[in-house]
């Protein structure tokens, strides 16, 4: 589990750095809180951090599940692709957003295989442990 550890950690680091990014970009395109719109980089710096925010939520979850009633290594392995994927959809954001679909499918097909995996690894625990 020290490997999902990891992962979720730098799953984290990531995230609070598109934070950061995101915040530079606010005071450097003028944008006053609680606008969130007016400077094109800001926006997609923003972009990023939200829509990282909203699968993350899923990920970190799942990824866990998975690990505890699938295979804790394979998990963290996913959850590697999925921080890659991030990376990627971030460079292709910020350069055209209308490039941003390898990255986002990269970084989603790793989530939906954790999320599902982990619910599937549940039902056959609880099916072997006469629990179900």
């Amino acid at each position: 589990m020290i490997y999902v550890t990891l992962v979720t950690s730098i799953m984290l680091i990531q995230l609070f750095v598109f934070d950061i990014k995101a915040g530079m970009a606010r005071e450097k395109g003028g944008v006053k809180a609680p606008a969130t719109s007016g400077d094109e980089t800001y926006e997609r710096r923003n972009r990023i951090h939200l829509n990282t925010i909203e699968l993350l939520v899923i990920a970190i979850p799942s990824m866990w599940i998975f690990a505890n009633y699938v295979h804790a290594l394979t998990a963290a392995g996913l959850g590697i692709v999925y921080i890659i994927g991030r990376v990627i959809f971030s460079r292709a954001y910020m350069s055209d957003p209308e490039k941003r679909g390898t990255g986002f499918m990269i970084s989603m097909l790793p989530v939906i295989s954790l999320m599902f995996g982990g619910f599937v690894g549940v039902i056959v625990s609880l099916v072997k442990s006469g629990n179900l």
